[in-house]
């Protein structure tokens, strides 16, 4: 255990002073001068993680901030305590958020005006342009006018342009109404306060708006500096942020639990120290840190192995990433024929094998580039993509297949990777072993700016790590006819119709069933060959319980900070 796992005597005193002073006190699960200290590389700039959707922003809105419900291996686990959602027309397709009883940490409570703020940022109505003019009219994805608002039952209903699978997240209160309204129309009260956002948006009020809008997008930033403002410490979460500090190495964020949360379950640690992890997180674990999430290298594979022979408990989850073999549909690879021949020559385990070294057990094999390994939705598109049938089956001949697709033996192939990431450049190595066997001429073509070169499209194959997409939004980014963050370029009309129709698809088994016929489009023109998840290793201490990482790019690890415990 950490010498320090216990707070110091004065500090817990005059801890348990202010508290006495703010009342209500803490929930009876708090357990005393208990503390945690975690690894933490993030950036803290605004308590609105709507309108500033950083990674550090996310991380911490996870624990100062409750919400209808979240989303764990693509599926919505709904958070009752928070309030309900649901369906009350198919057509139009409307549906309501109706809160509980949950209260910001100043004995506010939440209420319809929390939501109707959240729902016109979700919504789009308080972007600007460069010149600072309205640009919601871009924007207004998620209704067709302003939401009804039942203020009694502190509930407000949406109706929405068409179906929209990302119902039950749509709406949420990433900030306080009452806050909001104080600071763009300075009034004090803080019902009049609620009661002046209301009317902003629903009487469309330019001047009013603008003044929202300035708000929502800038006053909920943390000042620099300076310490924290107490209308922007609220919380409607487990806890609060009670210290900001800016180092020389990182950004260092102090939690408490939050006295007013009263949800399904409720904090166990008194402090959360979020810490810079510094250069060997891992070798730092039960001294200075008690939980840390690291990529699997070469050099901190000994000192995890020996953590594990100690029963430090050590976790591996992905980090919503793939690595696969992408092609470029032009030149050599412009028939499918060429392309299916090319990827059924790779070995996809030994590229695996290859990359990951000494931490390949890590890496777990995927068959698809739209859904990820452990969610219902992957069983599904594993099933009835066709992957295994095809491209997930190595060819008995791959030289024949080779010569079948009208492709000469010693054909250039230039491979694009980045040389220096230890998976790639071992990746590399095997297909390129691979792929001679079968007749290929495999070019080296690794690049210290793999961004750079995947612009100019002078390679006819990448070893690249893509997000896994979870939204229909993200889907046509990376598979679209104009995806933005398209690697291979292709375009499919009928992937772009499957893709705006799971957009609208409000049924979780049909919507898997969509999501597999996407998967079977990719499959179909031979554009990639999965390889395997990205692996992050998550280490707690031997005193340190109820840790557990999702799988994902958000919040992996704060989502679940309620439920850490520190063992005495």
């Amino acid at each position: 255990m950490r010498a320090h796992r216990r707070i110091a005597g004065p500090l817990v005193v005059l801890l348990a002073a202010g508290l006495v002073a703010c009342a209500p006190a803490l929930p009876q699960t708090v357990v005393p001068g208990t503390e945690v200290a975690v690894g933490w590389s993030g950036g803290f700039t605004s308590v609105n993680a709507l309108a500033s959707p950083t990674p550090g922003n996310i991380d911490i809105a996870q624990t100062i901030r409750a919400d209808f419900g979240d989303v764990v291996d693509g599926e919505f686990v709904p958070d009752e305590s928070f309030g309900a959602v649901r369906i009350v027309s198919e057509d139009p397709f409307t549906v309501r958020y109706d809160l509980a009883e949950p209260t910001w940490s100043d004995g506010i409570p939440l209420d319809a005006a929390d939501l109707l703020l959240g729902w016109a940022g979700a919504s789009g109505l308080f972007e600007r342009d460069e010149e600072g003019a309205d640009a919601g009219a871009h924007a207004p994805e998620i209704a067709l006018e302003v939401p009804e608002v039942d203020e009694f039952a502190r509930a407000i209903e949406v109706t929405f342009p068409q179906p929209a699978i990302d119902w039950q997240q749509a709406v949420t209160a990433p900030v306080p109404a009452h806050v909001a309204g104080r600071r763009a129309f300075g009034t004090d009260d803080a019902m009049e306060a609620k009661q002046a956002v209301i009317r902003a948006i629903q009487e469309a009020d330019p001047e009013a708006l603008d003044d929202l809008a300035a708000v929502w997008n800038e006053g909920f930033a943390l000042p620099e500096k300076k310490a924290i403002p107490e209308d922007l410490r609220l919380s409607s979460g487990p806890y609060l942020v009670d210290r900001v500090r800016d180092e020389e190495t990182g950004q260092s964020v102090t939690l408490v639990p939050n006295p007013s949360y009263r949800g399904a379950v409720t904090p166990q640690v008194a402090r959360i120290e979020l810490v810079p992890p510094g250069s060997d997180p891992a070798g730092a674990i039960g001294d200075r840190l008690d939980i840390a999430q690291v990529t699997p290298v070469a050099s901190n594979r000994g000192v995890i192995r020996e953590l594990e022979r100690r029963d430090f408990a050590v976790q591996t989850t992905h980090d919503g990433t793939v690595w696969a073999v992408l092609l470029n549909p032009a030149g050599v690879f412009a028939d499918e024929r060429a392309r299916s021949a090319f990827l059924r020559a790779l070995p996809v385990r030994a590229l695996a094998e290859a990359g990951g070294g000494e931490w390949a057990a890590a890496y777990t094999a995927t068959t698809s580039m739209v859904s990820a390994p452990g969610s219902r939705a992957y069983d599904i598109v594993n099933e009835d993509s066709g992957f295994a049938q095809t491209l997930g089956t190595q060819s008995d001949d791959p030289a024949l297949e080779r010569q079948s697709a009208g492709v000469g033996p010693g054909t250039r192939v230039c491979v694009l990777y980045d040389r220096g990431s230890e998976f790639a450049a071992g990746a590399f190595t095997a297909l390129r072993g691979a792929a001679a066997e079968a007749g290929w001429g495999v070019a080296d073509c690794g690049s210290d700016d793999v961004d750079g070169a995947l612009a100019q499209r002078g390679w006819n194959a990448v070893i690249a790590r893509v997000p896994i997409p979870e939204s229909p939004a993200q889907i046509a980014a990376q598979w679209g006819t104009q995806g933005r963050a398209s690697v291979t370029g292709h375009a499919d009309a009928e992937r772009d119709t499957l893709i705006a129709q799971l957009a609208q698809t409000v049924d979780v088994y049909e919507a898997r069933d969509i999501r597999a016929l996407i998967e079977s489009t990719i499959v179909r023109a031979a554009l990639a060959l999965p390889i395997a998840t990205n692996p992050r290793i998550t280490i707690v201490d031997r005193d340190v319980t109820g840790v557990t990482a999702r799988n994902g790019a958000l919040a992996p690890l704060t989502y679940g900070i309620v439920q850490w415990a520190a063992v005495k």
